[in-house]
């Protein structure tokens, strides 16, 4: 007669996959949870990671010294950075999250068939998810909480970067979630610092349920071909401002500073920018004086090299490479269009399809725009930085999806939720 054996058959495993099975049984733990328990513990994680900023600042000083050292550039040392007040907006997120409804069991369609059998839809966790992501350590929370709502649990491997001020965020997150009465290890640190771990993470299929890669266009393509693991591919972010040719001007040069200067090194910034031929000789030169102000160095077609000498701006010969370029900086490309058509047409030829906008008084241009442009998101008269869970109303969002799957845009908790079927019967056969 054999028994079931106490001992772990996986004991023996590598670091990584040891913390995979570890999070498989967290997520069996958490998938059944009220949304009391849930909420709990993210309030726990708020709480802690305010009473604790002092060690996370710590931790991350260590992160920005090596980063300036290594002659990082300034704009991904931003994104690095953790202060005060950022960790306190931090804490607000998870805050926010725990306000969220719980997608968790949501009934999405259901109904009586015509034989009896009640069928319903709902939501269900996803189960173990892996986030590889790149410098912002923000991410690390923002990930935690989403997963933690929505039942899952989560593999966090960032980067090399950002290595000390994700130990401290995972050893505050695990001691708040195991002190309200959850598994620890529905959160943890992917163990290693090299790209083996990464590798194996990204090979952990069957016991990683779907991966997230956040990051630059180089992390995001590696993940997407080399993973066996189900990816959600979010995108880089190309993304255009258009000001057509009924444009209030007031209007199109704010909304073009905000999208470009108001924080460049993120994803939803303004990259291009497209001008109506129309409007040209009244909007460009206070959009390129309003640029230079900003810091912000344009990268212009021959139309819009000729405004250059009466204006302030840095102007410099844009090269093909600049229609594709997501600086992530203060630079920004600039071409004239001779309709909207061109405009889309310029779109639809270099974007990431993460968030294109347009500034029009018409709302037939508007219209159009929006029937003929398929990105993400497509904004009217709004700045491209919307394109965010948080100003979406999503909580932190774990990621922009570019992809045209389950998941596109902004991903919040519905997002990280997949679907089963309950089948209820009285006795009924086939």
């Amino acid at each position: 007669m054999t028994s079931l054996s106490p001992v772990s058959p996986y004991d023996n495993l590598s670091p990584v996959a040891q913390a995979a099975y570890r999070a498989r049984g967290a997520a069996a733990t958490l998938a059944p949870l009220p949304r009391a328990a849930k909420d709990d513990a993210l309030l726990a994680i708020a709480d802690a990671l305010e009473v604790r900023t002092a060690e996370i600042i710590e931790a991350n000083g260590k992160d920005t010294a090596r980063a300036r050292e290594a002659g990082t550039s300034e704009s991904i040392v931003d994104r690095l950075t953790l202060t005060p007040e950022r960790v306190r907006a931090i804490a607000a997120d998870v805050r926010d999250v725990a306000a969220l409804p719980d997608p968790v069991g949501e009934v999405v369609r259901g109904s009586t068939l015509p034989n009896g059998i009640d069928l319903r839809q709902v939501r269900v966790p996803l189960g173990v998810v892996g986030i590889i992501y790149e410098a912002r350590p923000n991410v690390t929370v923002d990930a935690a909480a989403l997963c933690l709502k929505s039942g899952n649990a989560v593999l966090l491997r960032g980067s090399s970067s950002a290595y000390e001020s994700n130990t401290a965020l995972v050893r505050v997150l695990r001691d708040a979630v195991h002190g309200a009465g959850l598994p620890a290890d529905a959160v943890q640190l992917v163990p290693g610092e090299s790209r083996d771990s990464v590798r194996e993470l990204m090979r952990a299929r069957g016991l990683v349920d779907v991966l997230i890669p956040r990051g630059g266009a180089s992390l995001i393509k590696t993940v997407v071909e080399e993973s066996t693991v189900p990816v959600i591919e979010t995108g880089t972010g190309n993304c255009h401002v258009y000001v057509d040719a009924k444009a209030d001007i007031d209007m199109a040069v704010d909304i073009l500073i905000n999208s470009k200067a108001q924080r460049p090194s993120v994803c939803n910034a303004a990259e291009t920018l497209l001008v109506h031929a129309d409007i040209a000789d009244a909007f460009l030169p206070r959009a390129l004086d309003a640029l230079a102000d900003a810091g912000v160095t344009v990268h212009a077609d021959e139309r819009v090299l000729t405004y250059a000498d009466a204006s302030k701006a840095t102007v410099v010969p844009a090269t093909t490479e600049d229609w594709e370029t997501e600086y992530l900086s203060y630079d920004i490309a600039a071409g004239i269009v001779d309709s909207l058509e061109q405009a889309v047409e310029h779109i639809r030829l270099w974007t990431s399809g993460h968030t294109e906008a347009i500034v029009t008084t018409s709302q037939q241009a508007a219209r159009r725009f929006t029937q003929l442009v398929d990105s993400t998101t497509v904004a009217v008269n709004a700045s491209t930085r919307f394109t965010d869970g948080g100003q979406f109303g999503f909580g932190a969002e774990i990621g922009i999806s570019t992809q045209k799957l389950h998941a596109r845009g902004p991903m919040g908790l519905p997002e990280l939720t997949s679907t089963k079927y309950i089948v209820t019967g009285d006795g009924h056969t086939r």
